[in-house]
């Protein structure tokens, strides 16, 4: 006794050489997957079948580093094609039982069954071999979806600071919704990168629309005004609602200093239109 688990090798060579009864196995144990094999190929070109046995032999040879990488891969292609992780885990749980089934079929097969201590080395080698996919799978996946988020996130607020060109001197920021500090600091970056490209001498911001600001929010925009007139702009405040000056009134921050308070975005629009140069 001792010799049946101690080459790798002939394990995953066993596994391999029974490919069709593993493959057959492998589809029994996971029912649900199963039925969607071909489905997932062709959403997300991805062999379930052929990338099982390949996980299968770096689990029975313990080869961890390809192991982490190919989880690695693995995730991010599921994440990328928005693939079901409750198939996943199932797959791979599925995974997990058909190869301790050939591992009894292997040590049967050689007239040699483990003694205990064996039992629970190969046993803790194996099943932290797969726990360790299934962590790098998920990190993976989860890392690839949380960058697709910020991503998708970036455009959105982009796409929410529409800087509107009224005049070849003259443009409009209208503000929608909540601002918070992700969302002010995309203001910040797009008004002074406008201001630059597109030689805005004056910007009104209509804050009309804007549902809520905190006090820090507030002094960033203070300093953000401060930063239109720095680069040549004078800023324009349009539509300040009542319980936003409240709070400016009580936390004693002002924007007179840094730019011209007006009325409705309709007035100022008339006022500077009439009074620009050619009109």
């Amino acid at each position: 006794m001792g010799t049946t688990f101690e080459n790798k090798k002939e394990i995953s060579a066993f596994i391999v050489a029974n490919r069709k009864n593993f493959q057959e196995k492998l589809l029994s144990e996971a029912v649900n997957v199963g039925s969607k094999i071909n489905d997932i190929l062709k959403k997300g070109n991805i062999d379930l079948l052929k990338n099982a046995e390949k996980l299968v032999v770096y689990i029975a040879e313990s080869h961890e580093k390809e192991l982490e990488e190919f989880a690695k891969i693995e995730g991010v292609a599921w994440a990328e094609h928005s693939l079901t992780l409750s198939f996943k885990l199932e797959w791979v749980q599925a995974i997990r039982r058909t190869l301790w089934h050939f591992l009894y079929k292997f040590d049967k097969k050689h007239e040699a069954l483990s003694e205990r201590e064996q039992f629970y080395e190969l046993e803790k080698r194996i099943n932290d071999n797969v726990d360790r996919f299934l962590n790098n799978f998920f990190i993976s996946y989860s890392d690839y979806k949380d960058r697709q988020l910020l991503s998708q996130r970036k455009l959105v607020e982009h796409l929410s600071v529409p800087i509107i060109p009224i005049s070849s001197m003259i443009a409009v920021l209208p503000l929608i919704g909540t601002i918070d500090s992700y969302r002010i600091q995309t203001i910040e970056e797009k008004i002074l990168m406008n201001i630059a490209s597109l030689k805005i001498q004056t910007l009104i911001i209509d804050m009309s629309g804007v549902a809520e600001m905190e006090i820090d929010i507030i002094v960033h925009l203070k300093r953000l005004l401060g930063g239109i007139n720095m680069m040549g702009c004078e800023a324009v405040m349009t539509g300040l609602r009542a319980d936003l000056v409240k709070k400016m009134i009580h936390s004693g921050v002002s924007f007179h200093k840094e730019g011209l308070i007006k009325g409705t975005l309709q007035q100022t629009l008339r006022e500077y239109l009439v009074l620009e140069p050619g009109k």
